[in-house]
């Protein structure tokens, strides 16, 4: 049997049930590691709360509305100022947090009317923003605050500002995900619908699940600019609070990230009849079949193909020169979810790469199905890694470079390997084209830095020429 129990969790043997090595020959479908379930007693998980991936993936990117956090501070505080997502409203959702600052006598006597004050304090302090999303946390779903209700009240009180208020305290789910699932769907039934775009292309699309990490979606609205798509709204990337309500109109909806954003695209195939297409958006040969397919939806062949034409002529060499230098090094990838299965084969196809090892913090069954179809034989997948199982992971694979988060980048510098943020990026964009030789380059400046040389001698004492 391919699952893995590694020496580091002997006393939790039920962590083998979520490592899997591929063997060649195997039905992988058998074999899928456990996922998206509670994290074992004793196994220090990396996995995020319900309100972390509701507010920092999702909603916090908006550029034109303010983020209430009714909870502590710290909640606030701890999904502030940790992602890359700029904005051309002068990255307004970058610069500033706001919260109930939620006390110990608000969970004795109730946190409504502080939840209150403060929406209308900050609507106050910035009279220019009409919109606002509204979080609840553990602390006030457990004392069974009504949020929506305080909302209608300041919304009928004001009269021209529009909140949306998240149900998603940290506890509700496993991880994330489950945030993700309900920023979706309560967007889905409280704001789709309620306001209409002004359409300017018979082409519109919505693009799903495309952040705008380090400019992303700068990168993808030029191709569609020039292939004359109207993008109605991207979901959730450099888009205003009015531009999501509209996301009825599209003629299509372009997914990427389907485990933070599928559910939305589900419900508008569903309500609205809108078809939903998958994409990859990373990695220099699947964004020419991602524009080919967008492309041929709307029978925008020659125009998809100029586009590309245009991309290669400008950034294939430049990627080339990176291949020479990267084929063959070895890469571990521990992040999110479906980042796995979207980079493993960039990164092994367009650079001759040989990923190695993979961990997802929040990915589905079917993210695991998918990113083990697309692997290699002898790769090692597991769910909601730890830093002992990674640790000696690493001391078997002998990897050239991780793709993960800050805080196991760290310690892994500490092994003298070098590592990439694969949630925030380096140095971005990383998707389309272009994002592909800035991820190259990256790795490539990682991998043959001379520092790591250093990293492992001690300045203290005299070494010889």
């Amino acid at each position: 049997m391919p699952l893995k129990l590694f020496c580091c969790d002997e006393c939790i043997p039920e962590r083998q049930n979520h490592v899997y090595i591929k063997e060649e020959g195997e039905d992988t479908t058998q074999y899928l590691p456990l996922s998206n379930i509670e994290t074992i007693p004793g196994s220090l998980s990396e996995r995020g709360c319900s309100y972390c991936g509701a507010k920092l993936v999702i909603g916090g990117v908006i550029k034109d509305c303010i983020q209430m956090i009714h909870g502590p501070v710290g909640c606030a505080y701890d999904t502030w100022h940790t992602k890359r997502y700029p904005s051309d409203n002068d990255n307004f959702q970058l610069k500033y947090v706001w919260s109930s600052d939620t006390k110990e006598k608000h969970i004795v006597f109730g946190a409504e009317k502080q939840l209150k004050k403060a929406i209308k304090e900050a609507f106050t302090e910035f009279p220019k923003i009409k919109r606002m999303f509204v979080y609840t946390t553990c602390t006030t779903a457990l004392i069974g605050d009504d949020p929506k209700a305080v909302c209608r009240e300041v919304e009928e009180e004001l009269g021209d500002v529009d909140i949306f208020v998240v149900e998603c305290p940290g506890f509700a789910g496993v991880s994330q995900s489950k945030g993700h699932h309900e920023l979706n769907i309560g967007w889905m039934r409280d704001k789709i619908g309620t306001l209409e775009p002004e359409i300017k292309s018979e082409y519109t699309i919505n693009v799903i699940g495309d952040y705008n990490i380090q400019g992303d979606t700068y990168v993808l609205q030029r191709y569609f600019d020039k292939m004359g798509i109207q993008v109605i709204a991207h979901f959730t990337g450099n888009v205003t609070y009015d531009q999501l309500r509209c996301m009825h109109r599209a003629k299509l909806n372009v997914v990427n990230c389907a485990r933070s954003a599928g559910y939305i695209a589900n419900e508008l195939k569903r309500v609205y009849d809108i078809p939903r297409m998958d994409v990859d958006t990373w990695g220099f040969d699947y964004i020419k079949v991602a524009l080919r397919k967008i492309g041929a939806f709307f029978g925008l062949e020659d125009k998809a193909e100029e586009v590309i034409a245009d991309e290669v002529a400008k950034y294939e060499g430049k990627l080339n020169w990176y291949k020479e230098r990267l084929k063959g090094k070895k890469v571990c990838i521990w992040t999110g979810g479906p980042r796995l299965w979207h980079w493993t084969k960039a990164l092994e196809d367009d650079l001759g790469m040989e990923v190695v090892a993979m961990s997802s913090k929040f990915g589905h069954q079917e993210d695991f199905e998918k990113v083990i179809a697309r692997g290699r034989v002898g790769t090692i997948y597991i769910d909601d890694g730890n830093e002992l199982e990674f640790f000696e992971v690493l001391d078997n694979i002998h990897a050239d470079i991780i793709f993960t988060g800050p805080r196991v980048g760290d310690l892994v510098k500490k092994l003298h390997i070098p590592y990439i943020n694969g949630h925030a990026y380096h140095n971005g964009p990383y998707m389309g084209f272009e994002g592909a030789v800035n991820m190259a380059r990256d790795m490539y400046n990682g991998i043959y830095s001379p520092m790591w040389s250093l990293a492992g001698k001690d300045p203290r004492v005299v070494q010889e020429l």
